[in-house]
Order: C-alpha cells, then sequence, then structure tokens
C-alpha cells in the first residue's frame, strides 16, 4: 500500500472513532408559557396560605388536597412547577393538622433494574418530603416509602402508562 492510502485510512479511521465519541446535544425547549405557569403557581400557593384553617374534612372536599398523586418525567427526581401548588395546600394542610401523619409513597415504571427502581422511588418520596418541608411542614409526621416498579396503575408497556407509574402517592392518617 502506498503511503498516501495508508495515511487516509488512519485519517479515516481517527475521524470516525471521533465522530463516535461526540455526544448529542439535546436541546433545551423554552416553553413561552413556563413564566407565566410559575407566577400562576406562586399565586396560588399565596391563596393557600391565606385560607382558613384545613379541618379533616377537607381531605374529601377541597380540590388541592383531593389531588395526591405527583407525577415525575422518566429517571427523574426533581419535581415539576405544576406541582408546586398542590405541595403547598397539603403542607398547609399538615400545618394545620398537628396530628395528621402523611404517607409518601414513590413509585417507578417498569424500566430499570428492581433495586434501581426502589432507589428511585424512595428518591423521588424524598423530593417531595423535602418539598414539604420547604413548605413549612413537619417532616417528622412524615414516613417516605418505596414501592419501586411493584405497584404500577397502568400495565401497558408504552410511555402513556410508564407516565402514570413515575409518581408519588400521598395518603394520610388522621389521630
Amino acid at each position: 500500500m502506498s503511503k498516501q492510502l495508508k495515511t487516509a485510512i488512519l485519517l479515516l479511521a481517527v475521524l470516525s472513532v471521533t465522530a463516535c465519541n461526540k455526544k448529542v446535544k439535546e436541546e433545551n425547549v423554552v416553553d413561552p408559557n413556563a413564566g407565566k405557569q410559575q407566577e400562576e403557581q406562586i399565586d396560588q400557593g399565596n391563596a393557600i396560605a391565606e385560607e382558613g384553617a384545613f379541618t379533616p374534612a377537607d381531605l374529601d372536599t377541597n380540590a388541592c388536597l383531593r389531588q395526591r398523586v405527583i407525577y415525575f418525567d422518566f429517571d427523574q427526581d426533581l419535581l415539576k412547577p405544576e406541582f408546586q401548588a398542590t405541595i403547598a395546600c397539603h403542607a398547609k394542610y399538615l400545618r394545620d393538622r398537628p396530628g395528621a401523619q402523611m404517607r409518601l409513597e414513590g413509585h417507578a415504571d417498569e424500566r430499570g433494574t428492581r433495586e434501581y427502581n426502589i432507589g428511585l422511588g424512595e428518591r423521588r418520596g424524598n423530593a417531595v418530603s423535602a418539598a414539604f418541608s420547604a413548605n413549612g411542614a413537619d417532616t417528622v409526621r412524615i414516613v417516605v416509602v418505596s414501592a419501586g416498579e411493584e405497584r404500577p396503575v397502568c400495565l401497558d408497556s408504552e410511555e402513556s402508562c410508564w407516565s402514570q407509574n413515575r409518581r408519588v402517592e400521598i395518603s394520610y392518617a388522621v389521630k
């Protein structure tokens, strides 16, 4: 083989290896309504703080307290902004009801190992607990457990179903 051909083959090999090592950047899609949505969530949270004290009956009648599921993106334990009002509402309930005990049960979809999903469910539960704490709730009265992928609400193997299984469920025990 000629020296030029060897050089060309070597250069091609180096370029192909380099090209394979480059990671594709994800584009950050900015929602033009994101700022407006966050302002609305803050306003809702402020309105919740100004309301009177919650009673145990409010768990069944108050629209905000009836929302007892927090959903997550794939492989994430970060709270979505749209759940801030729900968090503020439940935190206020815990502040108003010193005898209330809360259970946060973290879940994951079927993707990932059983052990990984148990850990992910726990991280999600802890993220919700930390959000309650940030809103003034007493976390001593909050128990976090993880079911991982073991208790799905939907059994199909598709994104619309998996998104329903990536959640933290809030339940109460009132003393």
